[in-house]
């Protein structure tokens, strides 16, 4: 347990105590903060603090109690992951395709998150009390690439935030069947469970406003594209739905690409075999640019993609 005192300036008087309080720790979030006036663990002048909405007295002295934070419910498993940044607020790294980032019905184990309690260990402060990453943004399990992850509450809340306000630079590499046209341009289109099969996504009238802007970045005549992909919004499967929808699914793509392709009529029959037997949809996160959460400096990371989507890349340019 630990405890943070502070005496409240003339300046802060007449605040919500949370918002106060959330200010003055700087590295809990103001919800975390509520969680534990309301918990019992706040006091002022050394008297009972429960209402997260009570105004602050200026010269009143607070204290929060703030219990050490308890392990989480997965289990560490050392399982190697590329890393690409670390420090104390988070850990940037590259997610190998195959590989889910949190447990869930089907997948209770060896996933991202049971990979970062094992390296993070004793070291990770805990976010809401409980001593684990914060996911502020997935990937889909055969999807690789760029990755951050908040190991304390303030990154929890700015990272966040920041996806939510779409400030952070996403761009993924999609190699597609056909070729779009034009060659750049958006797509717009609701996305939602697909009524029709709720283990997909479709664009949908009664879905989510989604946005993708995307770019022919190499075409192989009019068969073969490599797209990037940059996200106006972040919805389930987007760059899979909206480029599906388009009449360009990914290559490999075991849910929305569910016939051979016309497309492929244009690839020479060995070429055209290794394309269409590849064993997951080839789409990598190849950029992440955001601001960090505690000294706002712009950071970038860039990787290139795995050696099964390299291999078959390299294989088309011959």
């Amino acid at each position: 347990m630990n405890a943070f005192t502070v005496t409240a300036p003339d300046d802060a008087a007449g605040q919500r105590v949370d918002k106060f309080l959330a200010e003055a720790v700087g590295s809990l979030s103001r919800s975390r903060i509520k969680a534990l006036i309301e918990a019992g663990q706040a006091r002022c002048d050394n008297a009972p603090l429960t209402e997260p909405s009570e105004s602050v007295r200026s010269g009143a002295c607070y204290r929060l109690d703030i219990p050490d934070a308890v392990g989480a419910q997965p289990l560490p498993q050392s399982i190697p992951f590329p890393i690409l940044y670390e420090d104390n607020d988070l850990i940037v790294l590259d997610k190998p395709a195959g590989m889910v980032v949190h447990p869930a019905p089907g997948s209770p184990d060896h996933t991202l998150v049971n990979a970062l309690l094992a390296h993070c260990g004793d070291t990770l402060p805990g976010i809401g009390g409980e001593r684990r990453p914060g996911i502020v943004h997935r990937l889909d399990r055969d999807t690789s690439g760029v990755m951050v992850v908040a190991k304390t509450e303030l990154a929890m809340a700015k990272l966040s935030a920041a996806f939510s306000e779409r400030t952070i630079d996403r761009v993924y590499l999609a190699l597609v069947w056909g070729l779009p046209t034009p060659a750049a341009g958006q797509i717009e289109g609701a996305i939602g469970r697909d009524p029709r099969d709720r283990k997909r996504m479709a664009v949908t009238p009664g879905g989510r406003a989604a946005l993708t802007h995307y770019r022919t970045q190499r075409a192989w005549g009019t068969a073969l594209a490599l797209l990037e992909c940059r996200l106006g919004t972040g919805r389930t499967h987007q760059i899979r739905v909206h480029l599906s929808r388009k009449g360009h699914p990914l290559v490999g793509d075991p849910v929305y690409l569910r016939r051979v392709p016309a497309a492929a009529r244009g690839v020479a029959p060995g070429m055209r075999d290794k394309l269409l037997d590849f064993p997951r949809q080839a789409l990598h996160a190849a950029r992440l640019g955001f601001e960090h959460p505690r000294h706002g400096n712009t950071m970038v990371f860039e990787t290139p993609p795995p050696e099964d989507m390299a291999d078959l890349l390299n294989s088309l340019a011959v």
